[in-house]
């Protein structure tokens, strides 16, 4: 299993930068940042900064979205990042979230998503893709290669996914969701003759490393419920599109009736005032919480049904430590081991 870190791009960006070094020190592979550019620095341009500084970790946002930004100038930021520092990038994408809804905008059609997932990946990968009637190439990439991962909830979304994705982002660490979710992902991309074992499954969401005294377990709740609101947004989105049973989990659905609107301005910040619809059993579902051995047992419950990375969301109070025990007590327990002597 891979492991990777998501990042806000609070300013100062040398912050950004220096938890993308600390986090290839502990043995991370991915550097992930959110990407509202309203709402945080932009990230590309920091995305520069963190290759420059390391040596090995694989950056890219979670998630970009077809509306905010060109999708030729999108796959001209990783070609030219991949053409400076080697093939050290990948993009993640959405129909959106903060970056359009800040802007009164709405999430973008499925349509979208797979266009731009073809068109970013041909440029990116040093190919020739047809847009608006004419056939354009960068003529200075060479040696660029990008896969385009896709973040989805819904049905459609699932199999958009399965159909065109090179990867799976699910924003929550529920196995049964998971499970469910990767199970529609690799039906899809089998209906659409694809090889699902292809398809690269991550799950993201907050992980805190605690003790297990109720006072502890209160304080990692409270410093992740954010992530019950922000998951609550695409839900909602869910529920008005296909209801709240039958095609959904209503493990997935049930929890967001009390949810009475969303505040961007606190978008992913641990302690926001308007998330107290979310219950503490969807935290803990959702987030991974307790001793190093509690977070072992349940990523080895996410190996198991075919996830390949886990990417913790450090928007809590205690980043430093989470990657140092992940780095130190987690991480290896989930590696493929290899002895010196047989």
């Amino acid at each position: 299993m891979d492991f990777g870190v998501v990042l806000q791009t609070n300013p100062p960006a040398w912050r950004t930068v220096g938890l993308a070094k600390q986090a290839e020190e502990h043995g991370f592979d991915y550097v992930w940042t959110f990407d509202s550019h309203l709402l945080w620095q932009e990230p590309y341009v920091i995305y520069s900064a963190i290759l420059a500084a390391t040596n090995r970790i694989i950056v890219g946002p979670m998630v970009t979205n077809p509306a905010t930004r060109d999708w030729t100038v999108t796959a001209s930021v990783f070609a030219t990042l991949n053409e400076m520092y080697g093939n050290r990038t990948v993009v993640g994408i959405g129909r959106g979230d903060s970056a359009v809804r800040v802007l009164n905008g709405k999430p973008t059609t499925l349509k979208d998503v797979r266009e731009a997932t073809h068109v970013i990946r041909e440029l990116a990968n040093c190919r020739p893709v047809e847009i608006n009637g004419t056939t354009l190439q960068f003529p200075w990439a060479r040696s660029s290669q990008v896969e385009v991962w896709i973040a989805a909830y819904g049905p459609l979304a699932l199999k958009t996914t399965g159909e065109v994705g090179d990867g799976f982002i699910l924003q929550l660490a529920d196995v049964d969701i998971a499970r469910w979710m990767i199970g529609a992902v690799r039906k899809a991309a089998a209906d659409a003759g694809r090889d699902p074992d292809a398809i690269t499954f991550c799950v993201a969401a907050p992980a805190y490393v605690g003790d297990d005294s109720p006072e502890s377990l209160q304080h990692m709740r409270d410093q992740c419920r954010w992530f019950g609101g922000m998951v609550g947004n695409h839900v909602a989105d869910i529920v008005a599109k296909y209801g709240d049973s039958g095609d959904v989990p209503q493990a997935l659905t049930d929890y967001i009736k009390g949810r009475e609107g969303y505040d961007y301005n606190s978008h992913g910040k641990a302690g926001n005032d308007h998330v107290d619809f979310v219950p503490d059993e969807i935290v803990d579902r959702f987030c991974l919480l307790g001793t190093p051995e509690q977070h072992v047992a349940k990523l080895e419950e996410l190996k198991a049904i075919g996830v390949d990375q886990f990417a913790v969301y450090l928007q809590h109070d205690n980043k430093e430590e989470t990657m140092r025990l992940y780095g130190e007590s987690i991480m290896p327990a989930l590696r493929d081991q290899v002895t010196a002597k047989a």
